[in-house]
């Protein structure tokens, strides 16, 4: 088994002011489903990046989402795949405003 994912940003930026929120990010987000090994995590991260990007999401989630799944082993050249390859069914504005994001995450590669 892979390292546990362990999460407290919920308790970290909500804690007081949203408990049960915090609880539901950190211990079932993130210790349960996160942690479930039906599906790798390098695959849940994949999943989470295109989720997030077929929402619309292009905010400081998605790039903590795309550094996770940078440490999970998702290559610049894999993830240049999968954001062109959900690009042709969430649409184009997404997949650029994703690009602009993934491009700063893998600058160094």
């Amino acid at each position: 088994m892979a390292d546990k994912i362990v999460q407290t940003a919920g308790r970290d930026q909500l804690g007081e002011f949203a408990p049960m929120f915090a609880h539901l990010n950190d211990d079932v987000l993130f210790g349960e489903v996160w942690n479930e090994e039906a599906i790798d995590v390098k695959t849940k991260c994949i999943i989470t990046v295109v989720s997030l990007m077929a929402s619309g999401i292009t905010d400081s989630s998605l790039t903590y989402h795309l550094q996770n799944a940078k440490a999970h082993g998702v290559t610049k050249k894999e993830i240049a795949a999968i954001i062109t390859h959900a690009t042709m069914y969430v649409g184009w504005p997404k997949g650029w405003a994703v690009f602009r994001l993934a491009k700063e995450v893998w600058k160094e590669d």
